[in-house]
């Protein structure tokens, strides 16, 4: 089975970071694919359909939540797993985010270790 990670988000020094912070999972066979907005991202992830979604909150064109409801809606879609992320650490992101379906929530600045700790499990990855 082909593994796939998609990173969204608007600023391209965020999506460098992300990628370096999972270059380890490239090794193992994922592939990391790169959007830089929401409607970006929505056509990606049912193209691509990946196991795991790194997706931005604030973003152009379509904002997290949104691209998040819109996945879980689509029965074909709603395996993917969705770590919104956000520089905002408020809990009235965090339960708009958890509304919108994310399984989970991660605070910007993120710890790249965490990142791809979070990663290697949702992907049922063994890395030495």
């Amino acid at each position: 089975m082909e593994r796939k990670v998609l990173i969204v988000d608007d600023e391209p020094n965020i999506r460098i970071l992300l990628e370096q912070a999972l270059e380890d999972l490239e090794d193992e066979g994922v592939e990391l694919i790169t959007a830089q907005n929401g409607m970006e991202a929505l056509d990606i992830i049912e193209k691509e359909k990946p196991q795991l979604v790194f997706l931005d909150v604030m973003m152009p064109k379509k904002n997290g939540f949104e691209v998040c409801q819109t996945v879980k809606q689509n029965r074909d879609l709603k395996e993917v797993y969705i770590i919104m992320l956000t520089a905002k650490g408020q809990e009235f992101d965090k339960n708009k985010g958890m509304e919108s379906g994310a399984d989970l929530y991660m605070t910007k600045p993120f710890r790249p270790k965490e990142v791809l700790k979070k990663s290697i499990d949702v992907l049922g990855l063994e890395l030495d």
